[in-house]
Formats: C-alpha cells, sequence, structure tokens
C-alpha cells in the first residue's frame, strides 16, 4: 500500500463510503458523488478512441480496482467507446477485482450518429454481451443527433425498461428544452429521466447559464458532469510544463485551452486552486472535482478519467474534502470571470 493510499484510506474511515452516496435524481440509485469515466480504456479502436493513449489491460484493471477500492462505486462508458472495447475492459477489471454486479453501478451509452430510435432495441443485446452478465443501471442518449424524434428515443428506452433490460434512463450533451421534452415522454410512459450528461468544470459552466441547470433542478434530473478536470488542465501540470501535452498522443493537445493562450487565461483559476488546496492537504485536481460536485448540493456527480492508479485515487480522494462557502464562493467568483 503506499503512503497516499494509506492516508486516503485514513481519511475515508472518518466518514464512512456509505455516507457519501447519493440517489442520481428521482431513482433509487446510489452513487457515490465522484464515479469513473472510462473513455481512455477504448485501446485507440475507432476514431473516439484515437484521442487518448492506450492503456493495457492491467494498467486499465488496475485503475478500477483502485477508484473501487478507495469508495467510487460505479463506472460510466459508452458503446462509442471503442465499438464496445471500454465496456468489455471495464468488465474485465471488475471481475478480476471479483466485485459482484449487486455492488456495482454501471452506466452505457447508445450512439445515435446516423441512426434511428429503432436501433436502442437493436442493438441492447450488443451491450449486454460486452457488459457480460453485469447490469445497465442507467442507460443514455449519448447525443442528440439522431434521425429519429426524442419521442421516438424515449419510447425505445421505455420499451427495454418495461422488459428489465436496462433499470434507468438518461440522456447526455442534451439541451434545457431537449432534456424537458425526454423528462415528459417518459414521465407519460410511467418512467423518469435520471440525468443528463453534460461537460461542466470550472473552465466551462455553460449549463448555468443556459438553463440547462436550471431544468435539470426544477425536473429532480441529476447532472453527471464530464470533463470535470478540463482534460487535465484543472491539475495545473500543464501549467508547470506546457510543452508536455506535445509529446502526447491523441486529438486532446489541439483544444484551445492546452495553446500557450488557454493556459494563461486559465492561470488565475489554477492558482487559485492551488492556494486553497494547501489548506486542505490536497491538490488543485480534488479542489476542483470537490467544488463541481458540492457547489450545486448534491444534484451534480462528476466522472473523471483516471490513465493511472495515481490519479484514481486522485479522484476518489476528492470526496474527502470539505470546502468552506467563503473557498466554494471564491472559486464560483474567479471562475466566472473565465466563463463570460
Amino acid at each position: 500500500m503506499t503512503k497516499d493510499t494509506k492516508q486516503h484510506k485514513e481519511q475515508a474511515a472518518e466518514e464512512p463510503a456509505h455516507k457519501q452516496l447519493r440517489n442520481l435524481g428521482k431513482t433509487d440509485l446510489l452513487l457515490s458523488p465522484v464515479g469513473l469515466g472510462t473513455w481512455q480504456f477504448s485501446k485507440r479502436k475507432n476514431l473516439a478512441g484515437k484521442f487518448w493513449p492506450e492503456l493495457s489491460d492491467k494498467e486499465s484493471i488496475d485503475i478500477v480496482h483502485t477508484s473501487y477500492e478507495n469508495g467510487v462505486n460505479w463506472f460510466d462508458t459508452a458503446e462509442l467507446y471503442g465499438n464496445g472495447e471500454s465496456e468489455r475492459t471495464l468488465v474485465r477489471a471488475l471481475k478480476d477485482a471479483g466485485v459482484k454486479d449487486a455492488n456495482v453501478v454501471i452506466a452505457t451509452k447508445w450512439s445515435p450518429i446516423f441512426r434511428t430510435a429503432g436501433s436502442i432495441i437493436k442493438t441492447i443485446d450488443a451491450r449486454q454481451k460486452s457488459l457480460d452478465g453485469y447490469t445497465i443501471s442507467l442507460h443514455q442518449i449519448h447525443n442528440p443527433m439522431s434521425f429519429s424524434s426524442i419521442k421516438k428515443e424515449m419510447e425505445a428506452m421505455a420499451v427495454l425498461a418495461d422488459q428489465k433490460k436496462i433499470k434507468y434512463i438518461g440522456v447526455s450533451n442534451f439541451s434545457a428544452n431537449q432534456m424537458r421534452k425526454a423528462y415528459e415522454e417518459l414521465n407519460r410512459r410511467g418512467h423518469v429521466l435520471a440525468s443528463n450528461q453534460v461537460r461542466y468544470n470550472l473552465l466551462y459552466r455553460k449549463i448555468e447559464f443556459n438553463e440547462t441547470m436550471k431544468v435539470a433542478k426544477e425536473l429532480g434530473i441529476a447532472i453527471i458532469a464530464y470533463s470535470p478536470l478540463a482534460q487535465g488542465v484543472l491539475t495545473g501540470k500543464y501549467h508547470d510544463n506546457p510543452e508536455s501535452i506535445r509529446t502526447e498522443k491523441g486529438f486532446r493537445k489541439l483544444m484551445p485551452s492546452f495553446k500557450q493562450k488557454g493556459l494563461v487565461k486559465s492561470r488565475p483559476l489554477v492558482d487559485l486552486l492551488r492556494n486553497i488546496a494547501l489548506k486542505h492537504e490536497a491538490t488543485p485536481a480534488q479542489v476542483a472535482l470537490n467544488w463541481v460536485i458540492n457547489f450545486h448540493g448534491k444534484d451534480v456527480f462528476a466522472i473523471p478519467g483516471a490513465r493511472n492508479t495515481e490519479q484514481a485515487i486522485s479522484n476518489a480522494g476528492a470526496m474527502q474534502i470539505k470546502l468552506s462557502e467563503d473557498e466554494m464562493n471564491q472559486l464560483d467568483e474567479v471562475s466566472r470571470k473565465l466563463n463570460n
């Protein structure tokens, strides 16, 4: 056991893991505020998989083991991530760790691009095969770019829920109006819309300004924040060593936030994260994650990725910090200036 792992376990012991769990929206799913995003398990298969450098099976398994052992009880994956490779890798890791289906929550997603809603039902067998006996606790529409209407998509999702092939229904990247439409269509069929998975972090707060957050709160829909660390910008490591991003494989290095101008713009926020982190014996990444999962009460969950066990430990440790109201507001104020 590493020193960091031991320290985290001692901190976690102060507050039992079950005390951390929250209901996902209006469902009975109890999730840790921080889950693990598994896009990076795609093994560079298909275009989406090439966003990240390839991880070996051992690296992926170690990341899942470490996350679960440190209080993360749910994992987000998708059909699109390596044509199911992420799903299969996740399951291999869970089985290797001896984690039973009853003790874990898996969320996956249907890819709508160039498809109709009929494919939601046609492809569910492939999702179940990839997940090899683990329940699809949350099945999500990956984005709103289908050839079919939201009504047809929700009809298909409701059929799967009625057939007990999935437990709950979510969406991803839906606007406020699209989310409301999905909610209403499901409500007519006796189902709830559990969540909307969207990009959200201290550098990207669009959902607060376009009513997505407001409507989610109004309807009791959870927000699942992907990219909660802005693809690693909020860790501060690229501010310390901006050249390091150029040596990485994948498309991430082409994003504006990794360019010199973007790093200069975000430095005041990263400096504040560092100052607050020092007070909590934490890291800037942990402070940034903690803000995401707590600034709006218990309505927001985060799914950071991890490319090694150190990052997995850091992600889980973010749940143990208790930021003051003043610290939350300082981050809010500095962040808002960057979002205008």
